[in-house]
């Protein structure tokens, strides 16, 4: 890599009247409100920056001074901050082929990428994301809220029947929406809840629950009444899911997942579809919520149901970092701590008693 026998490299006048004549000719402040052209450009910028570092040994003071010339020159023009050019070099790095930048990272606002750089470090999960950006159109504080849940490892990973109990592509689709676990944070339960507490909070928080559940799901009600032959049955939450055509019943449970809940759902699914769906609906799901679950205990007691259902997890406390639950000590370690803490105190206790 050559070295710069100076603080600036010889080329960057020639570089600078380039990038201004570039910006000009690109119509930058009308650009400022078509998000494509914007992210193209950035990425042009960063790809630049970028080249330059690498074949010219380009330093950091570069970047300080070309933030600065272009504030000048373009003082009406906000997005060329020191921070903001390190992103559009960080933004080329990471998508080197400026087709992407045309099919999927122009279809999203610039921040929403800065945010993907920032926190998103695999390059499938990235792409990932903006596909659902795109789909659900997401904002900004939504994408991060989705990143941070760790949405990516959840979506279309619970244990579910549908591949034999529903038709393609209605099969794949219901898969894909339903999560192995849902981060119900929001209600920061720290103690053993009632089922009845549970579906109180959820229906005090339904937004929240609504935005975690995914797009597509519209409330119809809580405990909602089915009568049969004079006997009434209530089913905790229902919806109705508009891209999937159909109910959703969901069940709540502050338990371990039991057989006997699969059986539940199962028979208010048939009463669903026999009393409330339409010709033009498709067969309704059920869900069933519950604290925890084993995986062969929910596939024997799922294989044979007749009706599409899937078993999913929830928490409602934050989940420790890998990282930090390494650090901490095991229940032996505290427990030899403990003990070991005894002895000093009976020991003291001793000496003191002699004394």
């Amino acid at each position: 890599m050559p070295k710069q026998t100076s603080l600036f490299p010889d080329d960057y006048d020639d570089f600078f009247r380039n990038l201004k004549e570039r910006i000009r000719s690109t119509q930058v402040k009308a650009a400022l409100a078509v998000n494509r052209e914007l992210v193209l450009l950035y990425w042009q910028i960063g790809r630049e920056i970028l080249q330059r570092q690498q074949n010219e040994g380009w330093g950091a003071k570069v970047i300080e001074r070309l933030a600065r010339d272009l504030r000048l020159e373009f003082p009406e023009i906000t997005g060329f901050s020191r921070t903001n050019l390190l992103y559009m070099r960080a933004f080329a790095e990471a998508y080197p082929d400026e087709q992407f930048v045309h099919q999927l990272g122009g279809q999203i606002p610039w921040k929403h990428n800065c945010a993907l750089i920032d926190k998103v470090k695999n390059p499938e999960q990235r792409i990932w994301y903006i596909q659902k950006t795109i789909e659900n159109s997401w904002s900004r504080n939504v994408l991060i809220h989705q990143i941070e849940g760790d949405l990516y490892s959840r979506q279309g990973s619970a244990l579910t029947n549908f591949q034999e109990t529903l038709s393609a592509p209605q099969s794949d689709l219901a898969q894909s929406l339903l999560k192995s676990e849902y981060n119900l944070e929001f209600l920061d339960f720290r103690e053993k809840i009632l089922e009845r507490d549970l579906e109180r909070a959820l229906l005090e928080h339904m937004q929240k629950f609504l935005l975690e559940l995914g797009v597509g799901f519209a409330f119809v009600g809580s405990q909602y009444r089915l009568e049969i032959e004079g006997d009434e049955f209530f089913v905790d939450l229902l919806f109705y899911h508009l891209a999937l055509s159909c109910f959703v019943a969901v069940e709540l449970k502050t338990t371990d997942f039991k057989p006997e809940y699969s059986g539940q759902i199962n028979f208010y699914v048939n009463v669903i579809d026999d009393k409330l769906r339409r010709p033009t609906d498709n067969p309704t799901i059920g869900i069933i919520l519950c604290r925890s679950k084993k995986k062969s205990i929910v596939e024997y007691a799922l294989r044979g149901m007749s009706q599409p259902i899937g078993v999913s997890t929830y928490r409602t406390t934050a989940a420790l970092p890998d990282e930090f639950k390494r650090q901490l000590p095991s229940i032996e370690d505290l427990q030899h701590e403990i003990e070991a803490v005894a002895a000093v105190i009976e020991e003291f206790d001793r000496d003191v008693d002699l004394k």
